[in-house]
């Protein structure tokens, strides 16, 4: 199997992102955004979906974190679009229920070719340590339309913000691992993105 890894820089006015990922990591991140509480979510992108994930960004916070976080979600949607290649022997599809506590969300995958998203994450507070939790949407919907998948996010409870973002957080990199997975009873196949396999 070719080695499923990515290095994508990309450069705008408000932002410069650096993002390498290694799909069949360790669970190994770093992370210099500028940005403590998204670089906490992310790591459990990687340590539940076992990616090895490194974002560098530089970003305009002086203004807020909109451009910067966005940008990350666009540049690792790419990343991941370009290391995943032609998708042969993928399971394509993943799911995850990860409960913290009080906290329950379950996030479902499909590395469709087409770009689509439903998000339900309905926040306690609108920020935690600072960062707005709006932005998760932005970031996720970066991904997604630069990945090219279909992805499905429902926070089905919970009181504490912080408990809500990190279940959906975590439940996206265990889902992502399992769509990710090489099953050699697929090795010969591409999935389709016309709908069936």
């Amino acid at each position: 199997m070719n080695e499923r890894k990515a290095t994508i820089s990309r450069n705008t006015l408000e932002t410069q992102i650096t993002v390498t990922v290694n799909l069949d990591g360790t669970g190994q991140s770093e992370f210099d955004t500028g940005v403590p509480f998204l670089d906490h979510m992310m790591d459990q992108i990687a340590r539940h979906g076992m990616i090895d994930l490194v974002v560098q960004a530089k970003g305009d916070l002086h203004i807020d974190d909109h451009h910067t976080v966005e940008d990350i979600g666009i540049t690792m949607g790419q990343a991941f679009a370009e290391a995943v290649g032609d998708k042969k022997g993928i399971n394509r599809y993943g799911h995850a229920y990860v409960p913290l506590d009080e906290a329950l969300s379950r996030v479902v995958i499909d590395f469709s070719g087409r770009a689509g998203m439903e998000y339900h994450v309905p926040y306690t507070r609108a920020s935690v340590g600072g960062f707005d939790v709006d932005l998760f949407s932005e970031f996720f919907h970066g991904f997604v339309n630069h990945a090219k998948v279909t992805l499905h996010i429902d926070n089905l409870r919970g009181t504490n913000t912080h408990h809500q973002a990190e279940t959906v957080f975590k439940a996206f990199g265990r889902a992502l691992r399992m769509a990710l997975t090489v099953d050699e009873r697929m090795a010969g196949i591409t999935p389709s993105t016309k709908g069936c396999l």
